[in-house]
């Protein structure tokens, strides 16, 4: 295996100036086209990881994610892998599993890793996650959540409440039920319901909130507790997955959708295509999230301005599971 003392040999030069090389340091470009070619004809694959430790700022890219199993971090990511692939930048993951704590942990060990952007995915934010963002010096990207000091690429999840509110209401359910998470999740516990509620109140229709996990097991265990005694005609679940937990719950009781409850999700994720009838929902453009999100990775560190805040838009997707109220 060829190493770094193997190329400084042959270019007859230091190893600290294939050091400087390997991290685009100065280099004379004589030293450098020499170098290019070397390394070009040995295949020297260079280790990222050690470069990262000793540069002030690699060409890697840290990325936290808030849990494994997820349909949106898991497009998200792929757009991110695509952009990152394209331009030869290595990836770091780190799993938080929805602990903040955990969050916070993985923030540090990727600035000792000296990685050169980490990009958060994030569902909470506490004061002192706050404060380790804004104070970091290692650049931090946030995806899903928006802090006003921090550069934040959030969808249109306000809009993506009152979308599915009015389709409610346009279909005549005046009766409604939200299905959603905590409020510790501001974009999807927050933003989702308030739009959605105030449609609501707009419209003078009665709305009621069951919250849940957005695991779909837990979903499904307890729509099958609230399900029977419901007396909304319209259900609104702040994602296909809780959606789809109370669509196999609804199964289970002998609940016809969308003959006797109309049912929609927030997502977009194909596994709304899985059931039948497919659950109408709001598709969220994850995979170009994740293209954006590395892109503008890719601007810090080649030392370029980025955008402050972005939001992605988001696209209503009639499907079965909704229809007109009989009666």
């Amino acid at each position: 295996m060829v190493t770094l003392s193997d190329i400084a040999k042959m270019a007859n030069v230091s190893k600290s100036t294939v050091s400087r090389y390997l991290n685009n340091g100065a280099v004379s470009q004589k030293t450098r086209e020499k170098l290019d070619e070397i390394v070009k004809e040995t295949g020297y694959q260079p280790n990222l990881f050690a470069q990262s430790l000793k540069a002030r700022r690699s060409n890697m890219v840290g990325v936290i994610i808030p849990r494994y199993g997820s349909p949106s971090t898991n497009l998200v990511l792929a757009g991110i892998d695509a952009i990152a692939y394209a331009e030869d930048i290595q990836l770091m993951i780190m799993n938080s599993d929805l602990n903040i704590e955990r969050t916070k942990e993985n923030i540090r060990l990727l600035q000792r890793q000296k990685v050169g952007v980490i990009i958060l995915l994030a569902t909470s934010i506490d004061d002192e996650l706050e404060n380790q963002l804004k104070t970091s010096t290692t650049p931090i990207i946030l995806v899903g959540q928006k802090l006003p000091e921090i550069p934040s690429y959030i969808y249109q999840d306000y809009e993506a409440g009152r979308k599915i509110a009015e389709h409610a209401i346009e279909l005549g359910h005046r009766n409604l039920l939200f299905v959603g998470v905590t409020e510790e999740d501001y974009s999807v516990g927050v933003l989702r319901k308030k739009g959605f509620y105030d449609v609501a109140k707009e419209n003078d229709a009665k709305v009621s909130f069951v919250e849940t996990e957005f695991s779909r097991a837990y979903s499904y265990e307890k729509a099958l507790d609230y399900l029977p005694n419901m007396e909304a005609t319209y259900i609104a679940a702040a994602t296909d997955q809780i959606a789809i937990g109370i669509f196999n719950a609804c199964m289970e009781l002998g609940i016809q959708i969308p003959n006797q409850i109309s049912l929609s999700g927030f997502g977009g994720y194909s596994e709304t295509q899985n059931v039948l009838p497919h659950i109408t929902t709001v598709q969220y453009s994850h995979s170009r999230m994740g293209e954006t999100v590395m892109k503008e990775a890719l601007k810090i560190l080649q030392s370029k301005e980025i955008s402050l805040h972005t939001e992605l838009p988001v696209k209503l997707l009639l499907q079965g599971s909704t229809e007109e109220l009989k009666g």
